[in-house]
């Protein structure tokens, strides 16, 4: 009789180890496949309309610019605004727009000699 109970407790760890195993694997696939349908719409989105990333980066850069110039009305000589607005107006090639706020950084901190270097370069290329 006592072999008849442990054959019964072997045969119900095999079931639960069964169970355990299709339950990881039901789970596993219901992961992946929510991600599929997560992204392929997303994917969809992109492809057929590639021209809207480089719109929502300018914006992007243009909501920043904003901010910083907020910052300025605020604190006219925060070094911090003053230098996201010059690295803004560079990645945007606005060269002109980049001066004046490098020239206060220079007036500001006259012991940084990175300000001046990119300042004088900054005006050959605004020259040309």
């Amino acid at each position: 009789m006592a072999s008849s109970g442990e054959e019964y407790l072997v045969n119900r760890n095999n079931k639960i180890e069964r169970r355990k195993k299709i339950l990881t694997w039901v789970s596993i696939v219901s992961f992946v496949g929510s991600g599929v349908f997560a992204i392929v719409p997303t994917l969809q989105e992109v492809l057929k309309n590639p021209s809207t990333q480089p719109l929502s980066a300018k914006s992007s850069l243009q909501q920043q610019e904003q901010g910083y110039k907020l910052v300025l009305q605020r604190e006219p000589e925060n070094r911090t605004a003053l230098e996201g607005i010059v690295k803004i107006r560079l990645q945007s090639q606005d060269l002109k727009g980049a001066v004046e706020p490098l020239e206060k950084l220079v007036k500001l901190n006259p012991e940084r000699q990175d300000y001046k270097t990119v300042l004088a370069d900054l005006k050959k290329r605004v020259g040309k």
